[in-house]
């Protein structure tokens, strides 16, 4: 029987997952301009629209967060942009956990005892204080290149405690929702005929983008060395065994 029977019906959740946000993306940042303003005329009624738009769309894997997260900053700037956007990115890994947790079963956990790597990154977020899984789930979701929707998936069948699940993705997905955010509230605000002002724009969003990439480098060492301690922990008691 291949893993990909074995894990069930987390396996066409992955794929959807993986395979619709962008397409959906795409259609979205097409009417950036209008939605965003429209949005913006709501005022308070339209920053809660997005947040619940955000939670549940984000959660069913319907649009991707980059493409949400821009319209955030297109509509209602940088600062409450990003405080609904890292909300939304929370609502919407909640709302996958829920479904991936229904769905799942301990297929998952099952599977890892079988594999010595992945074994060992489970075991040290699901064995361990609620303070270093915090810290895991924050290196786990700082890389700039991590598909949230999958993540989503993965760690939700995995069975990892709710709270250190939502904090975790917070403080690790703020960094990348700022970038995403100030991109969409600066081109909302940006006059392409100007030159300078259109410059320094595209200098500052790249310096901030680079920053999140090396947090992002620094988080994935990081991780690299708690796999490499626990196989060397299994290593260790396999000999004494």
């Amino acid at each position: 029987m291949t893993w990909w029977r074995r894990i069930g019906a987390v396996g066409p959740l992955a794929t959807v997952a993986l395979v619709v946000p962008p397409v959906s993306g795409l259609l979205l940042l097409g009417t950036l301009p209008q939605l965003g303003a429209w949005l913006r005329a709501q005022e308070l009624a339209g920053l809660v629209l997005y947040l619940a738009a955000f939670t549940v769309l984000g959660g069913l894997a319907l649009l991707p967060t980059y493409a949400q997260s821009v319209l955030g900053g297109w509509a209602f700037g940088f600062a409450a942009g990003w405080a609904a956007t890292v909300a939304g990115f929370v609502g919407a890994a909640l709302v996958s956990y829920a479904i991936t947790r229904r769905v799942s079963g301990t297929r998952i956990e099952d599977l890892l005892a079988e594999r010595q790597k992945w074994h060992a990154v489970y075991r040290q977020l699901m064995h361990t204080s609620a303070w270093r899984s915090i810290g895991l789930i924050t290196l786990l979701r700082l890389p700039p290149n991590a598909p949230f929707a999958a993540s989503n998936v993965a760690l939700g069948a995995l069975g990892v405690p709710p709270g250190p699940y939502a904090l975790g993705t917070a403080l690790g997905l703020a960094p990348r929702a700022a970038v995403a955010v100030y991109a969409g509230a600066g081109l909302a605000t940006l006059d392409p005929s100007n030159l300078r002002d259109a410059g320094t724009f595209a200098l500052s969003l790249g310096l901030t983008f680079a920053a999140v990439v090396l947090a992002g480098w620094m988080a994935t060492r990081a991780l690299r060395r708690v796999e490499a301690v626990e196989r060397a922990h299994d290593a260790a008691v396999r000999l004494d065994g």
